[in-house]
């Protein structure tokens, strides 16, 4: 008889989601990294704060993609993925409320929050999925 374990057997579709997430993170922590100084001005937002951003996602991104390639994707990790990216889009409403930034700032925070948000709906779908299948 088999004990469902605390990971999640080889699951393509998790993988191939979480691989996307870390290619995201990986796109845009180069642009706000590299184009802080020239993004700041027409998006209405500090500097420091897509300069920040930037940094965080580029080892967020290392990391993600290293869970998702491993032998077997911890369902704690997927689970600790999802977790950041709700706060991700927390404070993306935080930023357009608060900071309010441009007509243009503010489509592109929420173009990548729709981004993540889409990300994470799948990464939940599938992270329900291999528990419901006991791996």
């Amino acid at each position: 008889m088999s004990v469902p374990t605390a990971t999640a057997a080889p699951d393509r579709p998790l993988r191939l989601v979480l691989r996307a997430d870390a290619l995201a993170c990986v796109g845009a922590g180069l642009a706000m990294a590299l184009g802080s100084t020239f993004l700041s001005g027409p998006l209405g937002l500090p500097t420091e704060l897509l300069l920040a951003a930037g940094l965080f996602l580029l080892p967020f991104a290392a990391l993600v993609w290293l869970l998702s390639s491993r032998q077997a994707v911890t369902l704690a990790g997927v689970a600790a993925v999802i977790v950041a990216n709700v706060v991700w889009l927390l404070g993306s409403v935080a930023v357009v409320v608060l900071m309010a930034p441009s007509g243009l700032g503010v489509a592109f925070v929420l173009a990548q929050a729709a981004a993540v948000l889409a990300l994470t709906v799948a990464e939940t779908v599938l992270l329900r999925t291999s528990v419901k299948e006991g791996l």
